[in-house]
């Protein structure tokens, strides 16, 4: 794959992150948003602080949603591009439209699902101001060492499919990864600071619009991005497939 082909795909690969920020945007509005009002109304309720907002929640709502939504759909698209780019024709014979739906998948899995097992969401409400910074870092954490796994289970299953086949190799490389993924909740530490009287409905509401949020934007860009990286590739080989039959005959 040259570099204009690389550059084309990274281009449609943000602009399908874009798209589907843009769906995604509407489901955290539409879902995320109310439960976020109502995780901050239960912090004044609880509170007996009462500090000046620098950005308005109107703003935080809308504008501040948007952009950060967008922003990171578009990042994700252009580093997802680059990962297609990287394992097309390298997991199967799949074309660009299977390889971009795997590689969303396997990215909603190890990015986002993975981490969020162990880590979960929480409202504005909910968590102590002083750790948010090892919250952060353990998070991060546990989404570099999923990546890392996803990586070397699909490394371990392409190495075992000569032997096992292709579906035994898949299941034996799922497995190892749930395994290694299962020693990693285990040894990293928890973290529950959760209200005793903080709505457990609402709780469990607002973790299933982030998972909402993520599925949407990730199930887009691939749908999104497998039809523009298609349109890219097909024509390419369509015309090494016409060069190569001449020189056949």
């Amino acid at each position: 794959m040259n570099s204009v082909t690389i550059r084309h795909l990274l281009t449609r690969g943000m602009l399908a992150g874009l798209g589907a920020g843009v769906l995604a945007l509407v489901v955290a509005y539409l879902l995320g948003e109310p439960r976020v009002d109502a995780a901050i109304a239960f912090e004044e309720a609880h509170s007996h602080e009462h500090e000046m907002e620098v950005v308005s929640r109107g703003l935080q709502s809308t504008a501040g949603l948007a952009t950060g939504v967008l922003v990171y759909g578009v990042a994700l698209g252009g580093i997802a591009a680059l990962a297609f780019c990287v394992a097309l024709g390298r997991i199967g014979r799949f074309g660009p439209r299977a390889t971009a739906a795997l590689l969303s998948g396997a990215a909603l899995l190890a990015v986002y699902l993975v981490p969020f097992l162990k880590y979960p969401a929480n409202p504005p409400s909910v968590g102590e101001p002083d750790t948010i910074g090892k919250r952060t870092a353990l998070y991060f954490l546990m989404m570099l060492l999923s990546v890392l796994l996803a990586v070397a289970a699909t490394i371990l299953g392409r190495r075992l499919a000569p032997r096992l086949g292709n579906w035994y190799a898949t299941v034996t490389a799922g497995a190892a990864f749930a395994l290694a993924v299962g020693l990693a909740y285990a040894f990293l530490p928890s973290v529950n600071e959760v209200p005793k009287d903080f709505s457990a409905t609402l709780l469990w509401q607002f973790r299933l619009s982030a998972i909402a949020v993520q599925l949407v934007l990730w199930a887009a860009f691939g749908l999104l991005f497998g039809h523009l990286a298609e349109r890219v590739i097909a024509p390419k080989r369509a015309a090494a497939s016409a060069g190569a039959a001449p020189a056949a005959s």
